[in-house]
Order: C-alpha cells, then structure tokens, then sequence
C-alpha cells in the first residue's frame, strides 16, 4: 500500500503486520485541535481549513458526514480523491501553490512539504491549514469531534452529536466498535494467518450480533437520538454487503441478514444529506482495485442493495 521514508514514496508497507499474522493499523502522526477561539494555534474560520478524503475510505467518510450535517460545506472546503491510487490518494488538483505534476497531485506532497523527511502512512482524511501551510490532524476520530462544536459560529449548532449527558456510553460503544468492527473488517481482510483471520471475523460477529440485540431495544446506539456511536458505524455498514462481506471474507452473514441493523442502516441512509456522502459503486472501485487483495482487479456487479426501502425503526421511540 505504500508509505513515505524519510520524504520519499515507497511501496514498503512498515509495521502493518505482526509475527502472529494481524493486521496492524499505524497510529496517526498529526492530532493537533482547531479550537473556537484559537487557544490550540489552531482558530476556527471560514475559508481557512481544506479536508482531503476518498469515496471509498470509510474513516474520511465519518468527516463528509459531520460536514454535511452540521452544514459547513461553505465553511470548509474539501477535494474527493479522482485519480487512480498511485503512490497513494491522488487528485486532478492541488491546494494553493502545490499544483498538481502531469495532471495528477498526490496527497503525499502535503507531508513532505511539513516536513521534508516525513515518515508516515499517507492516509484520509487529512485535515490542512492553508493559513499555516501545515497538517491539523489525521486522525478522523479527533477532526469530527472539532466539526461537532468548534465551527458553531457558522455550522449549525442545534445539531450535536456528542451530548454532554451521553459521552460515556458513546465512548464506551465506539470503543468496541472502532476495534470489533470498524478496524475489525480490516483485520479480516488484511490478515496473514489463518488464526489471525478467525480471531477478527468472531470478534467481528460478535459485535454485530451485540449491535443486533441492542437495536432491537434501542432506536439509535446510545439511546433515542443520533449520536457519535451511529455515524462512525454507519460508514461501515454501509460497505459491509457490497464490499467486506466478499472482499474481506466477513462472509458469516450480511447486515440484510440482520433485520434490526439492516432496518437501521436504512434509517440512517435515509436521513436528509447522507446518501450523498457516498456513491456505491465508487466504493466498490476503490476496494476491489486492492490488487494485494484482489488481483485481478474484477469488480463484482452486485449486490442489489436498496438502501431507500422503508424502515420500521420508528417502532421505537426517537428523543424529542
């Protein structure tokens, strides 16, 4: 998958597997905050940060979302990778003064001109300051936690996806799910021994059957309103079927198969703004073109999946 040593693009893979065969997920290097009043170095304004992100990655999938329902498309600009993945993310365009080379601007530039010696993973999202020429943060977790609150001023603060009242269950549920499912998916799909593999995909499982019955109970994760917890697992439920089920041999069962997670993902396909935070078969290119994973490149025409048919979730009852 390729990375950056010391300023320069390698197609060496460091740290990503351990001796037993597990997948590895390298821990982001730049967790710098925006705050409102710019306490951090960091000011939240308008026109100031740029957001990188791919169609299929679902971890900048969870930014899209925040950005779009907290209604800060004006306020913060974004570029979705459209150039095949080569020497990582790729655009047709660049950011300021880093133009694109041949038609195609690669997202590793943006390391390297913080710190020509870089040596990291190139991943999305990646959250940039133009006023300072410098990377914010990449690590999603942390950015939609600073679109949650600190662009209020201009996003819409009615919407809030972290209540002060709910922040322990939230984080307690996404701690299981980012290591179960979120990562889980990928632990399955990327593992290097048979054993490895079986551990993810019962852990994996486990998860969602949990996830099964609480939803049977529950309208939303945390209770009867959207939170956190529901948006940083959506992302990967929503290419589970077309994607993880085949690709990543998550092949024990579909959501379809769950009737409580498959009407809530429909749910929350359907909330105002959200099915056009993604496109299906972009998705689908952007995974089976993994030639590490899939060599030939095939992407599969199915499934048929119509994730605007009704839900029964209101059933249950939703927060006032």
């Amino acid at each position: 998958m390729g990375m950056l040593i010391d300023g320069k693009w390698t197609e060496e893979d460091r740290d990503r597997q351990s001796k037993s065969g597990d997948f590895k997920r390298v821990a982001s290097i730049y967790r710098d905050r925006i705050t409102a009043d710019g306490g951090s170095g960091f000011k939240a304004e308008p026109g100031r940060y740029h957001l990188f992100v791919s169609p299929n990655c679902p971890w900048a999938h969870r930014t899209v979302i925040w950005r779009r329902l907290k209604r800060l498309e004006d306020v913060i600009s974004l570029s979705l990778a459209d150039r095949p993945k080569t020497e990582g993310w790729s655009y047709s365009k660049g950011i300021d003064e880093l133009e694109p080379v041949d038609g195609v601007f690669r997202l590793h530039r943006l390391y390297t001109a913080v710190d020509p010696e870089c040596t990291s993973k190139v991943t999305v999202p990646t959250l940039w300051d133009r006023k300072q020429r410098t990377i914010v943060n990449n690590e999603s977790a942390e950015i939609v936690r600073m679109l949650n609150t600190e662009f209020d001023e201009w996003g819409d603060e009615t919407v809030d996806f972290y209540p002060e009242p709910l922040r322990g269950e939230i984080d307690a549920i996404n701690g299981i799910i980012y290591e179960t499912l979120n990562n889980g998916v990928y632990r399955c799909g990327f593992a290097k021994s048979q054993g490895a593999y079986e551990t993810a995909f019962h852990k994996l499982f486990a998860t969602l059957d949990m996830m099964e019955d609480r939803l049977a109970r529950r309208r939303y994760l945390a209770g009867a309103r959207i939170t956190e917890a529901d948006w940083r697992a959506f992302p990967t439920l929503v290419r589970f079927d077309p994607v993880y089920f085949s690709h990543f041999k998550c092949n024990k069962k579909r959501i379809a198969d769950y009737p409580n997670l498959a009407n809530y993902l429909r749910e929350l396909y359907q909330v105002p703004g959200i099915a056009g935070t993604l496109d299906i078969d972009l998705i689908k290119q952007g995974y089976y073109g993994m030639r590490q994973v899939n060599p030939t490149g095939i992407v599969p025409l199915g499934p048929e999946i119509d994730y605007t048919a009704p839900h029964d979730r209101d059933r249950l009852p939703e927060a006032a």
